[in-house]
């Protein structure tokens, strides 16, 4: 650890307000497919992850914006697992223009394994294995 993922996404226009900018609640969407992405490289399929009867919600999450995304920009995200414990998972996320570079926003989400009944449980040693 850590492992970085990179994905790159692009502002559409449902995305933003009248003056072409980015509503702030997207990030948090962006950062998941991130999430998603970087995970599906370490070959964990969040349905395959489910079908072994382990969810991972968001406990906890946090964004901090540094410029605006406008429509039509293409935007990395990159996203960084920044710890892995027994119950939980805390990822790290930058989002940049593609164009120049800057930095648009910083964020982290932390996640707790679960059952199917939302009782908290140890993630699986596979999938430890995998993410680590």
């Amino acid at each position: 650890m850590p492992h970085e993922g990179t994905v790159t996404v692009r502002v559409r226009y449902p995305e933003v307000d009248r003056m072409g900018i980015a509503h702030h609640r997207n990030h948090f969407v962006w950062f998941e497919i991130g999430r998603t992405e970087l995970m599906r490289e370490r070959g964990l399929a969040y349905a395959a992850i489910e079908a072994q009867g382990v969810f991972l919600p968001v406990i906890e999450a946090a964004c901090s914006y540094h410029a605006p995304a406008k429509y039509d920009e293409l935007l990395r995200v990159r996203t960084t697992l920044r710890t892995l414990g027994a119950v939980r998972a805390t990822f790290a996320y930058r989002l940049e223009r593609e164009s120049d570079d800057r930095l648009i926003a910083t964020g982290t989400t932390v996640h707790a394994a679960v059952d199917r009944q939302g009782r908290p449980r140890r993630l699986p040693a596979s999938l430890k294995t995998l993410l680590d």
